[in-house]
């Protein structure tokens, strides 16, 4: 199984940038996938989520209207698309599947998911 995080960069203030999560080795089609992000001191917190069909995406709040989930099933990937870019939005980026049921109650809980990406810097400077 394998997650491969994939995107980041320095952008400044005001950019775009997106971000790639390439699965293998498990039947990606059967998983919802989430971003999640950590800052340095800071605990890991969800981005967004996409369902398995794509149907329903869950965004925190600090991103609805300026990041955009989808995924291409036939590619096996995720993406992040991110707008407006802030340096509050510098953090390591990592990519997580789950095949448990998603709620939007539920979609940011780091312990639901099974398998983790390694993570992609992005930095925003202002």
């Amino acid at each position: 199984v394998q997650l491969q995080a994939s995107g980041g960069g320095l952008v400044d203030a005001g950019g775009s940038l997106t971000l790639s999560c390439a699965a293998s080795g498990f039947t990606f089609n059967y998983y919802s996938i989430g971003w999640f992000r950590q800052a340095p001191g800071k605990e890991r917190g969800g981005v967004s989520c996409i369902s398995t069909s794509g149907g329903s995406t869950y965004y925190t709040d600090s991103v609805k209207g300026r990041f955009t989930i989808s995924r291409d099933n036939a590619k096996n990937t995720v993406y992040l698309k991110m707008n407006a870019l802030k340096p509050e939005d510098t953090a390591v980026y990592y990519c997580a599947a789950r095949r448990s049921l998603l709620y939007a109650s539920n979609w940011s809980v780091p312990r639901l998911y099974g398998y983790w990406g390694q993570g992609t810097l992005v930095t925003v400077s202002s």
